[in-house]
């Protein structure tokens, strides 16, 4: 039995070797056709590379685009500082979900040109609204660019405190961990005066690592935020806010305490739409990240599903 089972194997090689076929029992296909059909061509899940223009710079940016038809509602994901911890997989998630989902990077962060500043963070958020809004490009992509969401980490849950209270449009907002900026940097002068709070927020800016971001130091942008902090506060933007969606996720990193303030600020201004969440984790939610997900996605289902002409929210249905 063993030299034959080796006459075997050798008549394989052999025949592998001349580019001969050897005979194999083969198991009868079953069927034609795959049990999942597969989607159209047009109808795929798929990522788009796109670059944004932004006071005149082309900001490098990508949407992960939902399967179906659509017009599927929007997020803009936004970066924190200086962008190490991105939330991709969120983005994925949200995709699944059915959402289309935009990250892109300020100027001047992870090589896209120009130079970083918060203020050009907050127009390169604009920016991005404006570009996903344009009819050929909601188009392409698929989405409804009456139902754009605005989502984000850290810094990036400041530059949507920003954007959403300049642009009514935006009818909800979640943060995550959300840095006030302008508050904290409020608080910090009043405590220590002018000079000390520019060095001891550079220092914590420099401590981030701004090694991705050009164009900037990290007293210049100390010295920016406090010339803007009474106006970049999240306390200034609560009037604006008050008739949003919002979700407000925390996390054990030093910054629910504001965040806690906000939300609370913005119940006591009438607003009704206000979710909360905490999670026992780290800033970057590094052991929390399934939750992080769920609570996200819970939120957005729960978000009116269509905007009428007038601009106002519709309930969604069945839920």
């Amino acid at each position: 039995m063993h030299r034959v089972a080796v006459t075997i194997a050798c008549s394989f090689v052999l025949a592998g070797m001349l580019g001969l076929a050897p005979t194999r029992i083969r198991a009868a296909p079953a069927a034609d056709k795959p049990v999942v059909a597969a989607p159209k061509a047009g109808d795929r899940a798929e990522m788009q590379v796109m670059q944004i223009p932004s006071h005149g710079a082309l900001m490098n940016a990508m949407v992960y685009v939902a399967a179906g038809a659509g017009p599927h509602p929007a997020v803009i994901l936004l970066h924190g500082f200086p962008g190490y911890e991105r939330n991709l997989d969120l983005a994925q998630d949200m995709r699944r979900a059915g959402w289309d989902v935009l990250y892109f990077n300020y100027r001047g962060a992870w090589g896209t040109p120009g130079d970083f500043s918060f203020s050009h963070g907050i127009e390169d958020t604009a920016a991005a609204l404006a570009y996903l809004r344009q009819p050929g490009v909601a188009e392409k992509l698929r989405l409804d660019p009456r139902r754009i969401v605005l989502i984000g980490h850290s810094m990036g849950g400041f530059m949507a405190v920003q954007a959403a209270a300049n642009d009514p449009a935006i009818k909800a907002f979640a943060t995550i961990s959300a840095a006030d900026l302008g508050g904290r940097m409020q608080s910090l002068r009043a405590t220590t005066g002018d000079h000390d709070a520019i060095v001891r927020v550079g220092k914590l800016l420099a401590g981030e690592g701004m090694a991705p971001l050009a164009g900037c130091t990290p007293e210049g942008l100390a010295s920016e935020l406090l010339q803007h902090a009474a106006a970049w506060s999240f306390h200034a933007k609560v009037g604006a806010l008050k008739n949003r969606s919002v979700l407000v996720v925390t996390s054990d990193d030093g910054l629910a305490t504001d965040n806690d303030a906000f939300a609370d600020a913005l119940r006591k201004a009438g607003d009704i739409r206000v979710s909360t969440m905490h999670l026992p984790t780290d800033h970057a939610y590094s052991d929390q990240r399934l939750e992080l997900s769920k609570t996200v996605l819970a939120w957005l289902a729960g978000l009116p599903n269509q905007v009428d002409a007038a601009g106002s929210v519709a309930p969604q249905r069945g839920r």
